[in-house]
């Protein structure tokens, strides 16, 4: 029996697709385990726990209470899918939810065929596109580990489908459905509403007809709008409760996402929660890009806006121009919203992975143009052939380093040497070549137990072979007999280890990622131990502390087990140099660099006794502050000025604030910014250990936390310890104005028996 026509007459699209399952399905296990596996998989969890009737305590597995809000649409089916597999051990689960999540891709990808041939007409134009949108080196990496930014990239691309049709249709039918798949596409990720936005505002355009055709377009924009509405809500348990009121933490967590992130970007350090540059999207779209998509998205951009710019008028009645122009917008609104908005964003571009479904089209809007401006079928075959040799170079690529797609960058990035996108992007963010890392040492050691110093990999570890997982361990109580093997993170820890180049692992093999090192931990440490004791200690506290250079050592005898084994003792450091200027910009509100940790990471108990080593950033030092705290308190703190490199470390600070304090008293008071300085000579301990109020009263008490409204003021009180450091007999703390407007500000500081000094002063109105 003959296959139906559609079917038959679409053979090469089932051939791609079949080949990239084919494929995919054999590459599974070849790429890493991502870091937030766990928490993802929580989603699903949490979702369907909650629909069988656990309520509120179905949130308590989360891993961030804002994770109740993401991806429930797609994570709640994995989870499903799981359970009626019978799925238990930990490696067939990551295996089955990579599966879908690459399906998911390969979905996205035939209604990328789809949508293609209904704009253009064309079934080799269509299937080109297609195999662009599947061969983004980054995107394909990601189809197998990221189950949030790539289902979300499949679902723009099949509700771009639908919006399509239904405004090709026109009918109430297509607009539900349509509204269905653009609801799915929010529950997703919040950013989907631009596409629900974006359908609407070209409903509106439509308005101008007459009464009954006004009626009409009324009615299918209110479907569209009300489907979007409620599937969001079905598809979301989390909000049956309070849709009102968690809606709204949900759009707070997209402007000013509650957990923060360092970006490398361009040679510089960039923290999340400070928003992305303008360029931050566009640079890093440009340098993961295949060229040739890029310059077919410039030249279909370019014929799209010679079009509108000599036929205005052909666009309230002209279905295709207008979808166009909807396809050039997105990514400028997105991109523009993400930067007015100070969104939070996390390493390249995977949160606007999504721009690449309209950026792909435009790229075919600009093949089509290359196509009609050739004739005859010979220079329309060089033209395909063009196109080929480009989809091939791509491939060619990423065979070359695979599985590290994850990490490509085109020409249009410095490469002659590979260290050039480590030193100036960040790499492997989602640690993926830590399960490649680990493969590779367990092959070099084929015994023994291998020890991690930043804990016991989680995932990394689960998605090893059965044998092998229980061969990785924590930092534990190492013991003189013992030579197994150490891991150790960070090129310094590498190079302090003294261990020779072919010690020093890659897991990225072409584009470096982090290096680790493998060391014999008892050797290692006790090294560090002897080097420390041999030395005069700057300071004998809990811990002596010694110093070889930018080296600190942390040593301590008979060192209790609960400092290495759990997160509830960490060790702090605050390094305060000499001049704020070196700090990077996140840290200079506070005036220190934040070293904090745990005893993980170059540290270890060894024979009952506690080693930590720590690297002092390499600007000038004025001093440190450190010591051990729990969730309860600090348990011990310690100050060590270099009084050698910070002579006058006041008077340095005095000079870069230039002008009159706002205030004299026990304290100088500046302001730089949005920043209070205190400063103050011969300044004494009991009065650097006394506590400073600082309370501000805002020019409206609208901006006020709703806590804070009944006392009319933010109150920021705030220690010497906390927010500055007391060197060679002077003091100096900085804290941080709030980020609206300010009327006055009261200050000083108090003890047990009320107010030892309080000063008052306005604040400028507009500054």
């Amino acid at each position: 029996m003959p296959f139906p026509r559609p079917i038959t007459a679409h053979w090469a699209l089932w051939a791609v697709c079949a080949l990239f399952l084919v494929v995919g399905a054999l590459m599974l296990d070849d790429y890493g385990h991502p870091q937030d596996h766990e928490a993802q998989r929580a989603v699903g969890n949490v979702a369907l726990d909650y629909l069988a009737g656990d309520g509120e305590h179905a949130f308590e597995q989360l891993h961030f209470p804002w994770d109740r809000y993401y991806g429930a649409a797609f994570e709640a089916p994995l989870a499903l899918v799981e359970r009626i597999l019978g799925l238990e051990d930990a490696r067939d689960v990551v295996l089955a939810r990579r599966f879908c999540i690459h399906l998911s891709f390969l979905v996205g990808g035939l209604f990328c065929y789809l949508l293609a041939l209904r704009m253009f007409g064309s079934r080799p134009l269509a299937l080109i596109a297609t195999v662009l949108f599947l061969l983004h080196p980054r995107i394909y990496a990601h189809s197998f580990v990221n189950s949030k930014d790539v289902p979300f990239l499949a679902m723009f691309m099949i509700s771009l489908y639908l919006a399509h049709r239904a405004f090709q249709r026109d009918t109430l039918g297509a607009f539900l459905l349509c509204g269905a798949g653009v609801g799915l596409l929010v529950n997703l990720r919040v950013m989907g509403i631009v596409l629900f936005a974006a359908v609407l505002a070209l409903r509106a355009l439509d308005l101008g007809g007459g009464g009954q055709e006004r009626k009409r377009i009324l009615l299918t924009g209110g479907a569209f709008a009300l489907a979007a509405l409620l599937t969001y809500h079905a598809s979301l348990p989390v909000l049956w409760t309070d849709p009102v009121g968690r809606f709204a933490e949900l759009t707070r967590t997209l402007g000013d996402h509650p957990q923060g992130a360092f970006n490398l970007f361009r040679g510089e350090w960039l923290y999340s929660a400070d928003g992305p540059p303008w360029d931050y999207a566009p640079v890093w779209a440009g340098i993961t890009t295949p060229p040739a998509t890029l310059l077919l998205a410039f030249i279909g951009t370019v014929a799209l806006a010679w079009r509108v710019l000599r036929r205005p008028r052909d666009i309230p009645r002209d279905g295709s121009l207008r979808f166009g122009i909807l396809l050039a917008a997105i990514p400028v609104t997105a991109t523009a919203a993400a930067v007015v908005l100070e969104s939070t964003f996390y390493h390249d571009w995977r949160h606007l992975y999504f721009l690449y479904a309209p950026l792909l089209l435009l790229a075919a809007r600009g093949l089509r143009g290359i196509m009609a401006s050739v004739r005859g079928p010979w220079p329309q075959a060089g033209a395909y052939a063009l196109a080929g040799a480009a989809v091939a170079v791509t491939v060619v690529s990423m065979v070359r380093i695979h599985p590290f797609q994850n990490d490509y960058f085109s020409f249009l990035v410095d490469r002659t040497t590979p260290a050039h996108p480590y030193s100036a992007y960040n790499m492997d963010y989602l640690q993926t070549s830590m399960s490649h890392l680990l493969e590779d040492i367990l092959r070099d050691h084929p015994s023994g137990a291998l020890f991690l110093s930043f804990g016991p990999a989680g995932g990394h570890r689960e998605f090893l072979p059965a044998d092998d997982r229980e061969r990785i361990v924590g930092t534990r109580d190492f013991r003189s007999g013992e030579r197994n093997v150490l891991v150790l993170p960070d090129p310094w820890i590498c190079s302090l280890a003294s261990a020779p180049p072919s010690a020093i692992l890659h897991a990225a093999r072409v584009y470096a990622s982090t290096p680790y090192c493998a060391v014999d931990p008892v050797a290692w440490f006790g090294e560090r131990r002897r080097e420390a004791l041999a030395t005069e200690p700057l300071l004998r506290s809990v811990y002596d502390i010694h110093r070889d250079g930018r080296l600190l050592t942390w040593v301590r005898d008979g060192c209790p087990r609960e400092d290495v084994e759990g997160r509830q003792v960490r060790l702090f450091l605050h390094a305060v140099p000499r001049d704020a200027g070196d700090l990077p910009p996140w840290r200079r509100e506070h005036g220190f660099d934040n070293l904090d940790r745990v005893l993980r990471g170059g540290s270890a108990r060894i024979d009952g006794n506690c080693v930590a080593a720590v690297l002092l950033p390499d600007y000038p030092i004025a001093a440190v502050r450190t010591g051990q705290l729990t969730d309860a308190g600090v348990l011990w703190e310690a100050e060590i000025a270099f009084a050698e490199e910070a002579p006058d470390y006041i008077a340095a600070r005095r000079e870069a604030l230039a002008g009159a304090p706002l205030a004299r008293f026990f304290f100088d008071i500046y302001r730089d910014g949005r920043a209070l300085t205190y400063l103050r000579n011969g300044c004494t301990e009991a009065e650097a250990e006394t506590r400073f109020f600082l309370h501000v009263v805002p020019a409206d008490d609208g901006d006020l936390p709703e806590h804070r409204r009944e006392y009319g003021f933010d109150n920021l009180d705030f220690t010497l310890a906390a927010r500055g450091a007391r060197l060679d007999g002077n003091c100096v703390a900085l804290a941080r104005l709030p980020a609206y407007p300010v009327a006055t500000v009261r200050t000083g500081q108090y003890d047990d028996t009320g107010a030892l000094w309080t000063a008052e002063f306005a604040i400028p109105h507009g500054q």
